[in-house]
């Protein structure tokens, strides 16, 4: 602690391919657990598909036990805004949930989120994916670009701004975090622009960015079960999220096979794999 700040750790390249490695892991486990969210389908059951994928890897989850946390992904279902629990819950047509997971390997951390819409998609469901989606990159993009970790939320806050249509609101209660030897580390990254730059954006800062958008209000309440976090106007919810890494030459995002070329290099950004 400096002056009443967590230290942030910062990763050598070894420990960075390390957790690219953990990325590359914990993308082909979303990939077959969004492939699996359909109507009839049980939360549970994504659950099932997504931990398979990292056992047959030899990966082990940060997300079972962590705090007590009984699965190895979160299920946030319509108003659901995170850590939503799987179980028995039956997906239904026209559903949106986030899908919110992780992976370690050789103890590094890697955590990602993506939304999917279950079979036909409201149209402002979808706009609120793509927009919450989009935001993310433009943050990604500001780490790139920027000289502080409050460029981030700056840049998601002027993206979600600009979009036109009925106003999303961004949540203020959960933000992005520093990921390495743990999932949750310093610096907490804020969504949405304030006064406060945060700390310099340097070589071995790893960062989990993931904006969580909502229909409505922006006020939650936390479930009975003490973890699924809930809009309080019951209106709809929505999480993107990767993690990623500056090194010497750029950035890389880490839970992206082609280390987010494909959304980063029209926003003029071009990641660098890592030395």
């Amino acid at each position: 602690m400096a002056f009443g700040q967590p230290r942030i750790e910062f990763k050598n390249n070894a420990q960075m391919r390390t957790m690219h490695e953990a990325g590359l892991v914990l993308s082909r486990a979303l990939d077959a657990a969004v492939a699996a969210a359909a109507p009839g389908v049980t939360t549970k059951h994504l659950d099932d598909v997504f931990a398979a994928v990292l056992s047959d890897a030899g990966a082990k989850s940060n997300f079972l036990g962590y705090h007590g946390f009984p699965a190895t992904i979160c299920t946030s279902v319509n108003d659901e805004v995170v850590h939503g629990i799987p179980g028995g819950r039956v997906l239904q047509d026209g559903d949106i949930i986030s899908i919110d997971g992780g992976a370690i390997v050789n103890g590094w951390h890697s955590d990602s989120a993506r939304t999917v819409i279950v079979g036909t998609a409201d149209p402002e469901d979808q706009r609120l994916s793509d927009v919450t989606q989009a935001a993310m990159w433009r943050g990604i993009a500001a780490l790139a670009t920027g000289t502080h970790v409050g460029d981030i939320g700056a840049a998601i806050d002027d993206y979600v701004s600009s979009v036109p249509g009925k106003p999303l609101g961004i949540l203020e209660d959960y933000v992005g975090h520093g990921i390495g030897s743990e999932m949750h580390m310093a610096p907490d990254v804020l969504n949405y622009r304030t006064n406060h730059r945060g700390p310099k954006i340097k070589p071995g800062l790893c960062l989990a960015i993931e904006p969580m958008l909502v229909r409505g209000g922006i006020e939650t309440a936390v479930l009975e079960d003490d973890w699924t976090v809930v809009t309080t106007d019951g209106k709809r919810s929505c999480q993107w999220e990767h993690s990623v890494a500056v090194h010497e030459k750029g950035i890389w995002v880490l839970s992206a096979p082609d280390g987010g070329a494909e959304h980063l290099v029209p926003l003029g950004v071009t990641p660098v794999p890592i030395p």
